[in-house]
């Protein structure tokens, strides 16, 4: 019993090694890193070199809903607020009115590919109908770009809010094929929505609450801080789910409460929310893969690259087209959301639920969804930086790589800071340091000093310094490398810089410019936050007759405090597909239409 012990142990640790060693892979070629985790576990696994069997259809559901779970909790946890509110609407557009369509739409290839009835294809379009959102920043990270504040906004919410929206239709389905729908199917599942969601957002917000004050007031030892806060979600997830809510959204809004919160040690937190979300992904991942039997896969690919054609190129666009109509998106924002639809281990994990519940076809639903999320990783998952950059979505860098190490005080709203100096940096050039930053520790050559005895700071110093965080953008720019401007930095950012406190009409007078009614008194960035909306983004610009102004940098409370200006309007946001017209476009054809 002890060696068999052993050899588990060994074999288990040992897949989870290689699975952490193979993200090295990821990181250099760009690949999708949960597409890494199940080609592991599909080499593995009883088709693959290993030779691991692995049927146990319920301990794989168990590990992947514990693991969904924190992987749940983990990504409300590390979305801000100032997302939600961004992008609460359209998200949630996507969430219901996306999930619902991409489900109808993917129940066409089922039906007439795969010989489904409509009930069961209208299933797999549910198991198939959420995206996965470790997948996609991931990519966005290995790709080294950065998106636009609104694109990613809608982007990181609705991965959070479409899982649980997905999860309920394929257990309602499930319900309705297996004969436990009753006589009036609307009503069933209008019924079962309300329940799940009001309990799980109600369970949610209490849980939130609860996480909140045990941190902050049980005086629990600092290192039990974040194990206590998974252990409470984890617990919530189960309870809400065993009086008839969703678990999952209760999980996801629990952590969205609690990230945003003021926490003891908020550090120590995160840190270890990064590590049970990165375990929780191998072990799901593993578990997936190991269960698949590529063997299975070979009468299914015609049909399966059929339903993953559709899903992508038919389903997802149209979806979210949609679902984002009635917000102010233009086609390029509306296009690349529509393409970062990839499909993850929540898709593979719904489709083990046919398989429990002993449907007839159960192996049916997991063997196309796997190889579904197999074409989505690897087509949509290699494609994302080129296609963010062909569609203007990507925030050029204005700064070179900066080395920061940030260490929390509790208690305080500072916090202790340690850069080094590069040599091209501003303050390697004799820059000097603001007032609210001078240095308390700077380490040279292997030697100490204190800061108030350096009076010059040289290229390699290791400087230690009190900031607020919501400084530290700023500490960024003096303590980086150079970067060179490239021509499309020149296009996304403008020709030059203006002062965004100018007054409009000054702006007017100086460039021949016809100003708006009503806006001579206020200044430039005053106007363009009116003019943009109550959350403006980097790169979002406004025409303004024959220029373009444009939003540079922004401080605290979303103030513009850098504007751009291009003498001629950019290209940047210009269509490149013929596709996905915005709500204002589709209202005036209407009139037109209507006129004629």
């Amino acid at each position: 019993m002890i060696e068999s012990l052993n050899i588990t142990l060994l074999v288990l640790s040992g897949l989870v090694t290689l699975s952490i060693f193979s993200s090295l892979l990821s990181f250099r070629v760009g690949a999708p890193l949960l597409l890494v985790f199940l080609a592991v576990g599909l080499l593995a696994g009883e088709d693959g070199l290993g030779g691991i069997r692995f049927d146990d259809v319920g301990t794989a559901y168990a590990i992947g809903t514990v693991a969904l779970a924190i992987v749940l909790f983990d990504a409300g946890f590390h979305t801000p607020l100032k997302s939600v509110r961004q992008a609460a609407l359209p998200s949630l557009s996507l969430a219901s009115v996306g999930v619902v369509l991409t489900a109808a739409i993917v129940a066409v290839p089922g039906h007439y590919l795969l010989g489904l009835d409509w009930p069961q294809g209208l299933l797999l379009g549910a198991i198939v109908a959420s995206t996965d959102a470790a997948a996609v920043f991931f990519l966005l990270r290995v790709g080294g770009i950065h998106v636009r504040d609104r694109v990613r906004s809608i982007l990181e919410v609705e991965s959070g809010s479409n899982d649980p929206m997905a999860i309920f239709l394929t257990i309602v389905m499930i319900r309705v094929l297996t004969g436990g729908g009753g006589d009036d199917l609307v009503a069933f599942i209008l019924g079962h929505l309300a329940m799940e969601v009001g309990i799980g957002l109600i369970a949610g917000l209490g849980g939130g609450y609860l996480i909140i004050a045990a941190v902050n007031r049980l005086g629990i030892e600092r290192g039990l801080l974040p194990v206590a806060a998974l252990s409470m979600a984890l617990m919530l997830m189960a309870a809400t789910a065993l009086i008839g809510g969703s678990g999952f959204l209760a999980v996801y809004v629990a952590g969205l409460l609690a990230g945003n919160a003021r926490l003891s040690a908020p550090d120590t937190m995160r840190r270890f929310q990064d590590a049970a979300s990165w375990l929780a992904q191998i072990a799901m991942f593993l578990a997936l893969g190991l269960l698949a039997t590529p063997s299975q896969f070979l009468p299914l690919i015609l049909p399966s690259l059929g339903v993953a054609f559709v899903l992508m190129f038919v389903a997802r666009p149209v979806a979210v087209w949609v679902g984002l109509l009635p917000f102010r998106m233009n086609r390029n924002e509306t296009a690349f959301v529509a393409w970062i639809g990839l499909r993850g281990a929540v898709s593979i994990l719904l489709s083990i639920l046919p398989m429990v519940a002993g449907m007839e076809n159960g192996r049916l639903f997991f063997n196309v969804t796997f190889m579904v999320v197999l074409v989505s990783l690897a087509l949509q998952g290699w494609t994302i930086a080129p296609v963010a950059r062909w569609l203007g979505q990507v925030v050029p860098r204005r700064i070179g790589p900066v080395e920061r190490v940030e260490l929390e005080i509790p208690g305080t709203r500072h916090e202790l800071v340690s850069y080094r100096i590069v040599p091209d940096s501003l303050v390697a050039r004799g820059h000097k340091l603001p007032s609210w930053a001078r240095p308390s520790l700077v380490v040279r050559d292997g030697h100490s000093f204190l800061g108030a005895s350096m009076h010059a700071l040289k290229p390699g110093d290791l400087v230690w310094l009190f900031a607020r965080p919501e400084r530290l953008s700023q500490l960024d720019r003096l303590f980086a490398s150079h970067a060179d401007a490239a021509e499309a930095d020149r296009q996304f950012f403008g020709d030059f810089p203006i002062d965004p406190h100018a007054r409009m009409s000054d702006l007017g007078l100086l460039y021949g410019l016809a100003m708006p009614p009503d806006s001579q008194d206020v200044t430039v960035a005053q106007w363009m936050r009116e003019t943009l909306g109550s959350y403006p983004g980097i790169g979002d610009r406004v025409g303004l007759g024959e220029v373009e102004l444009i939003v540079r940098a922004l401080g605290p409370h979303d103030s513009i405090t850098e504007i751009g200006l291009a003498t001629e309007p950019t290209e940047i946001d210009k269509p490149k597909l013929p596709l996905f017209p915005s709500g204002r476009e589709v209202r005036a054809r209407i009139r037109r239409w209507l006129r004629r």
